[in-house]
This record gives C-alpha cells, structure tokens and sequence, in this order.
C-alpha cells in the first residue's frame, strides 16, 4: 500500500499537547494526545516543563516517522501564546517556561508605564491591555531588572512557537503572529517593534522576524523535511476562514472565552476599546485584526451549575432544552443598556448573577434567560469590532456553535448580518498546516475546509 502524504502539526495548549497528521485534502488521518505534568520554576511558582515538552514533540515524531502508513512532507506548529524560552549561546534553556499567570511586580509595572508614557497612550500604541506577565515583552524587562544574572545569560529569546520549531531546525526565529498578541513588543502605528525594546537593549535578545509562512529545510532523526517557524494559535485559527473567505466577515470564536475578530476592521485601536477588552492580533500576512474579548463561556458553565442546583436538574440539562418562542423577551436585544439603572451594559460582570432564580417557573424559563443575558452582552462586545465595518457575515465556532438557542437569539440580534454556525476539525492546527501548505501540498486548496450551517429568523422565533 502506498504511504500516505502528510504534514505533522504539533498543537500546544496549556493542558493538552496533540499532535496530527493531515493529508492532502486536510483531512486528519492521525492524532495523538499526552498531558505533560507541570514543574514548578525557582520561586515554587507552577509552570510548563521544558523536558516533557522537549519528550513530547521527539517521542511523537519517532512513532510517526517509523509508521509506514505515512510519509511526513512537513511540519508545523501551533501554541498558546504569552510565553518566552531562553537560551544561552549554545541553544540551552537559561530559565524556566515562566507561566504567564506569575505575579509580575506592581511597583516593576509602574515603573516601566512611568518611563513609556503611561498605561492608557502605551497600551494604546501596542494594543495590549496591561496584563502583567501575559504581556510577554514584559517578562524580559522583569529578568532585565529582577533577575540580571539571568538576564545577561540569554543570547535569544524564543515564544513558545518558535522554540518548538527550533528545537526540530536549531534555527533562531521571531514570527508576527506570536509578536503581535498582546506583547508589549509591537508598535502597531509603526509596525515595528516599539522604542521601549531598543532602549531597554530587548533587541539584542530577540531573533530575526520572518514571515509565517516561512520554513527552512533541515534533517531530523536522518530524514530532510521542511520545517515551519510556528504560530499563535488564535491567529492560526482564523487561517482557515482567511482562506476560504474573502468578503468581510466577523469570526466569534466561543469558548471559555468569546472572541471576537475582524480582520477587516483597520480603525486604529481606542483607549475606550481597551477598557472594554479589545486588543489587537497580527494575522500571519502581518495585518492587524481587532478583536474584542467576552468570559461568556465561563460565565455559562458557572450559571448552569446554578441552574441545575436550583432547579434539582442534571448540570448538563441545558442541553435537552429546546428553543421557546414564548420565553424570548421582544425587548432583549435592544441597544445594550441596563434595565435598572438605564447605562450601559458592563461586558465584565455577570448580569444573570444578580437575577433571583425563584423569579422564574421553571428551568427553560431560566436558561432562556440566561442565553439572553449573555447574547446581550455578545452584541455589546462584537458591536466595538463591528462597528464602522460593512461586515454582512458573522462565523461562530466553539462551544455555543452547538447551542442552537445561542445561535438563533444570536440572529436576532443581528438582523441585518447573515449568521452561521461554523465547525471544522482543529481549527489551530488546520491553521498551521495552511500556512505552509505550498511547502508541502501540490494539491490547489480544498473548498470544504469549514462545515457552514445557516441560521435565519425564519428557522427560528
């Protein structure tokens, strides 16, 4: 039997390290999925392991390069972003993969949005909330000023991407996905890196940037392979949809976080924006996307939990809960204000929360509700990248692409936009793959990458 042509993606998330095999037809025709154990670094803070990672990606390429259903063409990668390697002159690791939930100094914070113009103008020039650690550029100015001796020993600094890509090519790489999400590093005015970086002797530490769909050819474990230089995965998930789309569109993203992006949306980021979590990614052509950040999956996965003890329910009865056109208030999706006070809605705090469970007759009654609050909220937070765009499509993947009550009350809510439930296998991962895909695919790109389901007001209320 004929081998099969492939590319290996390696998916790096903070719980789960995969790794799959796509064929021509971006089909996956293999996965595998570990869970590394974390480490602590030397303040006893928790954080990833650079030797399961390191075992990881090696023993995973030794079982895939020895199955001779398959002939590897390529690999790439896509991780978590937000997060540095550092190595010394010789390629070794200086310091731990710090997590980039460690508390990052206050007084250290101060300090440097004191020396660059203070938060709101600098935040608004990098299109980066201030977020401490997650903040990536910042981890090297808190070594630079707390850890000195480590500081001195780093000869290149890698994101997380990168290094994976190094550790297969031993080649020093920067790439723009990785910088432009929330670094601190990338003056997007300029589009270059920012003024702090020179003047802090950041520079020196980091390697040259290429294009992300950049590979070099190199040998591993006696085979020669094109090897990408890695990407974020939320600017490798929007590849797919680049790809197949080219009217503007609104992707959200639906997870734990709901995400919105726009990458047709070029209107310089506002201090008003960034106080309603709106940022700014660099797609992997190097062009900004605005996108805007609601914690509704986190707030939904809270609230049923409510639900189910109040009203003595299984947690996920949510699920068997069907669509009543009764339990829909006309009123919800009028200009997002609220109810009592007549201001506008926060996008940070929970509105259902406040609501008191026995006001409602039963579970349904409550659920609808529910959805309808954090719809609200959606419209208010995808409003700050729609807005001023002529955006007529919205994509939801994730999570609540499967709720078909968050999806039709979505399509009230913008009536004047068509609405579609959107599902593909691994989106990050497929992202990765297109990225490269004329350094190992001959085959012109397929057209059913992404699964479109259409929702309309007649299907629904």
């Amino acid at each position: 039997m004929q081998a099969t042509p492939v590319i290996a993606i390696f998916d790096v998330g903070k719980t789960n390290k995969k790794v799959f095999l796509f064929d021509e037809s971006y089909r996956i025709v293999y996965e595998e999925t570990v869970c590394c154990p974390e480490t602590v670094d030397e303040d006893g803070d928790p954080c990833e392991s650079l030797e399961q990672l390191h075992a990881f990606v090696f023993n995973s390429l030794q079982k895939i390069f020895q199955d001779k259903a398959f002939v590897v063409k390529a690999v790439n990668f896509s991780t978590y972003g937000a997060s540095f390697v550092h190595l010394d002159e010789k390629g070794v690791p200086v310091a731990p993969l710090y997590n980039y939930l460690k508390r990052f100094p206050a007084d250290l914070l101060h300090q440097f949005y004191a020396a660059y113009g203070g938060e709101k103008a600098f935040s608004v020039t990098t299109a980066s909330p201030v977020l401490g650690h997650l903040n990536s550029g910042m981890q090297l100015y808190w070594l630079k000023h707390c850890k000195p001796h480590v500081f001195k020993k780093i000869a290149h600094s890698l994101h997380l991407p990168q290094y994976i890509s190094y550790l297969l090519s031993r080649r020093y790489f920067s790439e723009l996905t990785s910088i432009g999400c929330h670094t601190n590093l990338w003056d997007f005015s300029k589009q270059a890196y920012h003024d702090w970086v020179y003047k802090e002797g950041i520079s020196k530490k980091l390697a040259p940037v290429v294009p992300s769909t950049h590979v070099v050819t190199t040998s591993v474990r006696n085979g020669m392979y094109n090897v990408g230089v890695g990407l974020h995965d939320s600017s490798a998930a929007l590849i797919p949809y680049l790809a197949s789309f080219h009217e503007p569109f609104v992707l959200i993203s639906t997870g734990t976080w709901c995400i919105s992006f726009n990458p047709f949306n070029q209107s310089p980021l506002t201090s008003t924006e960034l106080e309603q979590d709106c940022l700014c990614y660099l797609t992997y052509e190097g062009r900004p996307v605005k996108a805007s950040r609601l914690f509704a999956g986190n707030e939904h996965e809270q609230q049923v939990k409510r639900l189910a003890v109040h009203f003595e329910k299984p947690v996920d009865y949510y699920k068997s809960v069907r669509l009543s056109a009764d339990l829909v208030r006309p009123s919800a999706f009028e200009p997002v204000q609220e109810e009592k006070s007549g201001t506008m809605v926060s996008l940070k705090s929970s509105l259902f929360a406040e609501r008191e469970l026995s006001a409602f007759a039963s579970y349904e009654e409550a659920y609808h509700r529910l959805l309808q609050d954090i719809i609200l909220q959606q419209v208010g937070s995808t409003q700050l990248v729609l807005q001023g765009t002529n955006v007529k499509r919205i994509f939801v993947d994730g999570g609540f692409s499967n709720n078909p009550i968050y999806m039709h009350l979505l399509t009230l809510a913008f009536p004047e936009v068509e609405v579609f439930a959107a599902s593909m296998a691994q989106a990050s991962a497929l992202g990765a793959a297109l990225a490269i895909h004329s350094s190992w695919n001959s085959r012109p790109l397929p057209g059913d990458i992404i699964e479109l389901k259409y929702y309309g007001v007649a299907q629904g209320v």
